[in-house]
């Protein structure tokens, strides 16, 4: 099959029409969520990551795909940018080419060595010469999975090229990842998804506020993902949508209240800012990780001698550590208030 020959086919599948080969109706991409129904078609509409993307396309234009290894945070485009591929090779029937596993599935020792290692034996008869697998967030496999997949991979090349998608590229064995081209996906500059925001908001008629669309874009933190799924809440939720709204959807501190807090145990008393703390945390339903979060992030606007920033930052993550093995909350949040005190003391000297 000759992939120039379908592109044209490939360029008229809109956004909405998602994995079947076939254009869905109107009525179902209305209630698709919007990370589906905007998700990228083709290699060009993939946000960012030019290099990776271009990188790819050469690969396939000599007919020369290796296997790949895609790692970084969530919602950089890994899964669109492979699934792009496929239908660029494969055309729109591209499922029928392509074995998709996900974390969500048993993928142990006996899926490598039955239902992977039974895919790649049969070769494909029409399209292109090889198949593609694609394990997504591979890093959750056991060990001994990845060990019975090491040979699967150097055995079938010839029929199969793996795609290896994960978030943590340290828990993929070195004898894997050196079978792959490893590319990373960085989180996505703000800049890019303010642009694909704007489109979205623009073909959904969405309402929303500058302060809003600040406050989306940087609690989304160059994740994709995360924004699309925000604004749709929001806009099911309100019909306009400001930053109040957007720290109401997500769970997400106010600044006011993190400034309010940090500037309380910069200055007041302990007993009566602990008490101002206890009672925020209550009305507002916050945890202590939250608070961690939002003060680490106020704490670089504030005028603070080096080593009292320092000895700050240092007790901020020591504290996040305690609070993720289980320690008590009413415990740390002590700690933390005696290390705003200790801070003021080292800036006054």
């Amino acid at each position: 099959m000759d992939t120039d020959d379908e592109m044209p086919d490939v360029e008229q599948i809109p956004a909405a029409a998602k994995g079947k080969g076939k254009v869905v109706e109107p009525v179902e991409a209305d209630n698709l969520p919007w990370v589906e129904k905007y998700r990228p078609v083709t290699l060009d509409d993939v946000v960012s990551h030019k290099d990776i993307t271009t990188t790819i396309e050469k690969f396939i234009q000599k007919n020369r795909l290796p296997h790949l290894l895609f790692y970084g945070p969530p919602g950089t485009g890994k899964t669109s940018t492979i699934l792009a591929v496929a239908r660029r090779i494969y055309g729109p029937d591209y499922r029928k080419q392509i074995l998709e596993l996900n974390a969500s599935d048993d993928r142990g020792i006996d899926v490598v060595r039955e239902q992977i290692k039974q895919f790649a034996e049969t070769r494909t008869l029409f399209a292109k010469g090889y198949k593609l697998i694609i394990l997504d967030e591979a890093d959750m496999m056991t060990n001994q999975a990845q060990a019975a997949l090491r040979r699967v991979i150097e055995q079938y090349t010839k029929n199969v090229r793996f795609c290896i998608i994960c978030n943590y590229v340290n828990k993929i064995a070195p004898a894997i990842q050196s079978r792959c081209t490893r590319f990373r996906f960085s989180p996505l500059p703000i800049v890019e998804v303010e642009k694909r925001l704007d489109s979205v908001i623009e073909a959904e008629g969405a309402k929303l506020t500058p302060d809003g669309k600040a406050a989306l874009l940087k609690l989304s933190k160059g994740d994709m993902r995360r924004a699309l799924n925000v604004l749709q809440a929001c806009h099911a939720a309100y019909d306009l949508t400001s930053e109040a709204e957007i720290y109401n959807c997500t769970g997400n501190p106010y600044p006011g209240d993190i400034e309010t807090i940090v500037n309380s145990m910069l200055s007041d008393e302990f007993t009566t800012c602990y008490t101002l703390i206890n009672a925020m945390k209550t009305e507002r339903g916050l945890a202590l990780q939250d608070l961690l979060t939002g003060t680490y992030e106020y704490i670089e606007s504030l005028d603070l001698k080096p080593h009292a920033r320092i000895y700050l930052l240092d007790h901020l993550a020591t504290t996040e550590h305690r609070l993720s093995t289980g320690a008590s909350e009413k415990i740390q949040l002590t700690s933390l208030l005696g290390a705003f005190k200790h801070a003021v003391e080292l800036t006054s000297r």
